[in-house]
């Protein structure tokens, strides 16, 4: 019943952008602390950037000034805007909603892969 679901995904050349959504279903997104994470091949899953609910922002610093994260509340979603990709960014990005009254759970989407490649 509880849903988060990412889409936007594909493959793209180096340098070139793609934009990632994720729509809440079942929950209201601006309710939750929203973040985008990704899981390149061989490697654990990384934080790449995340939004509270009061709108507060962080990145990690390997794509701090290329990517974008933000919420549309009438949407329902919260997209991450990825510029001059690189190939070190391909994997399978995945988006988290954890509630703001509890940190003993938390909702996961099922991925979506995004492929940087010449």
């Amino acid at each position: 019943q509880v849903r988060v679901v990412e889409s936007g995904g594909g493959l793209v050349q180096p340098g070139g952008s793609l934009r990632l959504s994720c729509v809440g279903s079942g929950i209201t997104v601006s309710r939750y602390h929203m973040g985008w994470y990704r899981r390149a091949p061989g490697k654990q899953r990384e934080l790449v950037a995340q939004i509270s609910s009061g709108g507060t922002i962080n990145y990690s610093d390997s794509v701090k000034g290329r990517f974008t994260i933000s919420r549309d509340d009438a949407e329902n979603t919260v997209a991450l805007q990825m510029n001059n990709l690189k190939p070190e960014d391909t994997a399978v990005y995945f988006c988290k909603a954890r509630p703001t009254w509890t940190t003993s759970f938390q909702y996961w989407g099922q991925g979506t892969q995004v492929t940087v490649s010449s």
